[in-house]
C-alpha cells in the first residue's frame, strides 16, 4: 500500500485498484471473508487501511452463466478475437438487473458470440459478461465489450485512468437547455447517491461517499443561433472521469440539463414552450434525453494499436437537432 492510500475505507482502496470489480462486489467479498489484512480476515468495508499493512483479495472464478442468449440485433462496428465495439440504440439496457433479466444487450451477445465463435469475459461477475463500461438504458452510443479476461483487465484499467494517461478518450453529444455562457468549460464536482432520491445521482460537496467527477464541454452551435439568450444548444461533453449519469448530472447542475431527461431536466418542463411547434413534437416523441456517446478511443490491450471510433446520433436525435436549427430568431 502506498503512503497516500492511508486511511481510506477498505471497500474504496480496493476498489480503486481494482477497476474491473464495482465497489458493490467488493463490499459483498469482504463480508464473504475474502479480504485479508496482514493474513488475517476482514469483513468489515469501512475499515481504515493502515500504510504499510499488506491488503489481499481472493477472486473467486466466474460461476457458471445462467442467461438466456437471444437474438437481438447489434450494430457491430468493430470486431476481432479480442474485443467488441457496437453502437447502442437508446432503450437497451446494458445488462441483467432487476426488472430486465431478458431483451438486455448482455442477452445480444450471447447470442452473437455462440453464431461466430468465442466467447466474453466474466471478470466482476457473471451478470456481466464482458461488460467494461455502461450506457444508461436511454442513452445511445458506442460501447467496447472484452471477449477475454485479459483485454477485460486492460481496458478496465484504460477506464479507471478516464484518459489522463493518454489511452482512453470519449465524448458525447448532448442536445441541452439553454446554453452555457461560455463557449467552452470544465464542470468539477463531486457526484454521489441524491439524499432523499436512491434513483438519482445529484453533486454532493460535503458527502465523503461523493466521488470525484470532471466534464469538460464545447458549445458547437445555440438555437436558434441569432438569439441573445438561446432556447437550447448542442453541446460536445468529454469525460475525464466516469460517474454514474455524470453527464446529465453535471449539466444539470449548471442550469442546463439534458432535453428530454426525466430525471434532472423536470424543471425545464416549461421551456418547451419556447420551441417551435415541430421541435415541440419531436422532443415529445423522443421521450428520453437527447444524449448520445459519440466518440470512443483506446489503446488495443494486445496490438497495441490505437483506435478510434465514431457513430453519429440515431434517427430521432437528428431530427430534433434539424428541427432546432430550423427555429428562427424570434422563437427564443
Amino acid at each position: 500500500m502506498e503512503e497516500g492510500e492511508a486511511g481510506q475505507r477498505l471497500d474504496r482502496f480496493l476498489a480503486a485498484r481494482l477497476p474491473e470489480v464495482s465497489r458493490s462486489r467488493v463490499q459483498s467479498l469482504i463480508a464473504e471473508g475474502r479480504v485479508r489484512v496482514n493474513g488475517a480476515p476482514v469483513t468489515r468495508p469501512s475499515r481504515k487501511v493502515v500504510a504499510g499493512e499488506e491488503v489481499t483479495l481472493e477472486l473467486p472464478a466466474p460461476k457458471p452463466l445462467e442467461l438466456e442468449a437471444e437474438d437481438i440485433p447489434l450494430d457491430i462496428v468493430h470486431e476481432d478475437e479480442h474485443l467488441i465495439v457496437l453502437n447502442k440504440p437508446a432503450g437497451l439496457v446494458v445488462h441483467p438487473a432487476a426488472g430486465h433479466s431478458t431483451g438486455t444487450l448482455v442477452n445480444a451477445l450471447l447470442h452473437h458470440v455462440k453464431q461466430t465463435g468465442g466467447r466474453l469475459s466474466g471478470i466482476g461477475g457473471v451478470e456481466r459478461p464482458g461488460i467494461v463500461h455502461r450506457l444508461d438504458k436511454d442513452t445511445s452510443g458506442l460501447l467496447v465489450i472484452a471477449r477475454t479476461e485479459k483485454t477485460h483487465r486492460s481496458l478496465s484499467e484504460q477506464f479507471a485512468a478516464h484518459g489522463r494517461d493518454g489511452r482512453l478518450h470519449r465524448a458525447y453529444l448532448a442536445l441541452a437547455w439553454g446554453a452555457p455562457r461560455l463557449p467552452t468549460g470544465t464542470i468539477d464536482a463531486p457526484i454521489a447517491r441524491h439524499p432523499k432520491d436512491r434513483t438519482r445521482m445529484a453533486v454532493r460537496h460535503h458527502d465523503e461517499t461523493a466521488r470525484e467527477a470532471i466534464t469538460h464541454y464545447e458549445v458547437l452551435e445555440a438555437f436558434p443561433a441569432a438569439a441573445h439568450r438561446p432556447v437550447a444548444s448542442l453541446l460536445r461533453c468529454r469525460l475525464e472521469t466516469g460517474r454514474t449519469h455524470q453527464i446529465r448530472v453535471h449539466l444539470s447542475h449548471i442550469g442546463h440539463p439534458v432535453m428530454g431527461d426525466p430525471l434532472y431536466a423536470r424543471t425545464h418542463a416549461a421551456s418547451a414552450g419556447c420551441l417551435s411547434e415541430e421541435a415541440r413534437a419531436l422532443l415529445q416523441a423522443l421521450n428520453r434525453q437527447a444524449l448520445h456517446a459519440a466518440e470512443l478511443g483506446f489503446v488495443h490491450p494486445v496490438t497495441g494499436e490505437r483506435m478510434h471510433f465514431s457513430a453519429p446520433p440515431p434517427a430521432d436525435f437528428r431530427r430534433l437537432l434539424a428541427a432546432l436549427r430550423a427555429m428562427p430568431a424570434s422563437s427564443g
